[in-house]
C-alpha cells in the first residue's frame, strides 16, 4: 500500500496548502479566458472599430443572447447530458405567449404565465423520458427537437394562417412585459440591454448552485458516474429532471425576450441555436463526457462568440467564414480543456 511522503519537518504533504498557481491551473474556465484574451487582442488589431463603446454594446448583446442559454446547458453537460431541443424550445415559449394572448384576448402576462408552464413541462418531459427509458439524451432530445419544430410551424399556420404570429403590441400588459424582458438603457454612446443583466444573474445563480449547494455536488457526481452517485445516495432522477427544467426556464426567458423585442415571432426560428449553446459551454471548459466544467466558463465562451461574430463584421471580412472560425475554436477549446484537466489531475 502506498504511503504519503513526509518532508524533513514532519509535515504530511497532503495537508500542505495548495498554491495559487495550482488552483488556477485546476479551473475549468482557464483555457477559455486565455482564448478570450487572444480573440480580443486579435480583433482589436484587425478591426479598429472593435474597441468603440457602441461596438462593445453590440458584442455584449450578442453574447448575452447565447449566454442566457449556455449557462444551464453547461450545468446539464456537467451532469453528463445534452439537450438538442433547447434552440427550438426558445421559439416555442415565445409562440405560446404570443398566440395564447392574441387568441384569448387576454392580458399579455397571462400568456407569459401559460408559456412558463408549457416550457417547464417540456423540460420535465425530457428529464422524465431520459430517466424512465434509459435512452441516451441525444436520442430523447433529438426527438423533442423534431416534435417541437413541427409543432411550432404546424400550430402557427393553423392558428394564424401564416408562419409568424400576429402583433400583440397594442394589448394590455405589453409595455410592462417589454420593460422586464426587452428594455434597454443608453449611457453616453453605450446601449445596455436587459438581456445582459439576465445573463449575469443566471451565471451568478448557476455558479452559486454548483459551488455552494448540495445540488451542485449532486450535478458533479451524476456527471462523473450515475451508478456511483446513486450508490452514495445522490437523487440521480431528481437531479437530471431538475437540470432539464433549468434549461427550460432559461429558454422561457430567452423566448420572452424575442417576443417583446420584435413583437412577432417567426415559427422557424431557433433551429441550430442548440449547437451554439453547446459550443459556448465546451469552449468555456465543459467536457463532453460530463463531470467537469463551470457556469463562468460558459459566460466566457458566449463572450468569445459575441466577439467573433461581430469582430468579423467590424473587420469587414466575409461573414461566410464565421462558422469556420467557430468550428476551429471548438476543436482548439476541446483540446485545451483536456490538457488543462490532465495537468490539474497530475498536480
Amino acid at each position: 500500500m502506498s504511503t504519503a511522503t513526509t518532508p524533513a519537518d514532519g509535515r504530511d504533504e497532503r495537508l500542505a496548502p495548495t498554491s495559487a498557481l495550482r488552483r488556477l491551473l485546476a479551473r475549468p474556465e482557464l483555457g477559455s479566458v486565455v482564448g478570450a484574451a487572444a480573440v480580443f487582442v486579435f480583433f482589436s488589431i484587425a478591426a479598429p472599430t472593435f474597441l468603440q463603446a457602441s461596438s462593445l454594446s453590440t458584442i455584449l448583446y450578442s453574447a448575452s443572447t447565447i449566454g442566457i442559454m449556455a449557462a444551464p446547458v453547461a450545468l446539464l453537460m456537467i451532469g453528463g447530458e445534452f439537450d438538442l431541443s433547447a434552440g427550438v424550445m426558445v421559439t416555442t415559449s415565445a409562440l405560446v405567449s404570443s398566440m395564447f394572448s392574441y387568441q384569448m384576448t387576454a392580458n399579455v402576462w397571462v400568456g407569459v404565465g401559460v408559456s412558463l408552464l408549457v416550457t417547464l413541462a417540456i423540460g420535465f418531459f425530457n428529464g422524465f423520458m431520459l430517466t424512465r427509458t434509459k435512452l441516451p439524451s441525444f436520442i430523447i432530445t433529438l426527438g423533442t427537437f423534431l416534435m417541437l419544430t413541427g409543432l411550432n410551424l404546424g400550430f402557427t399556420k393553423l392558428i394564424t394562417g401564416t408562419v409568424s404570429t400576429k402583433t400583440i403590441a397594442d394589448m394590455e400588459g405589453f409595455a410592462s412585459a417589454r420593460a422586464l424582458f426587452a428594455s434597454q438603457w443608453t449611457i453616453g454612446s453605450v446601449t445596455l440591454k436587459v438581456t445582459v443583466l439576465w445573463w449575469l444573474a443566471i451565471v451568478a445563480v448557476a455558479t452559486w448552485i454548483l459551488l455552494r449547494t448540495r445540488a451542485g455536488n449532486w450535478i458533479f457526481a451524476v456527471g462523473g458516474g450515475a451508478d456511483a452517485a446513486r450508490a452514495t445516495g445522490v437523487p440521480v432522477v431528481k437531479t437530471r429532471i431538475g437540470l432539464y427544467m433549468g434549461v427550460a426556464l432559461c429558454a422561457w426567458i430567452s423566448g420572452q425576450h424575442i417576443l417583446f423585442s420584435f413583437d412577432v415571432v417567426q415559427s422557424g426560428e431557433g433551429v441550430g441555436n442548440e449547437f451554439l449553446y453547446i459550443i459556448a459551454a465546451v469552449i468555456g471548459g465543459c467536457l463532453m463526457t460530463g463531470g467537469y466544467g463551470s457556469a463562468i466558463g460558459s459566460a466566457v465562451g458566449a463572450f468569445i462568440f459575441g466577439m467573433t461574430s461581430n469582430g468579423i463584421v467590424y473587420a469587414q471580412w466575409n461573414p461566410d467564414w464565421f462558422k469556420f472560425f467557430l468550428g476551429a475554436m471548438l476543436l482548439l477549446a476541446t483540446l485545451l480543456n483536456a490538457w488543462v484537466r490532465k495537468r490539474a489531475e497530475a498536480k
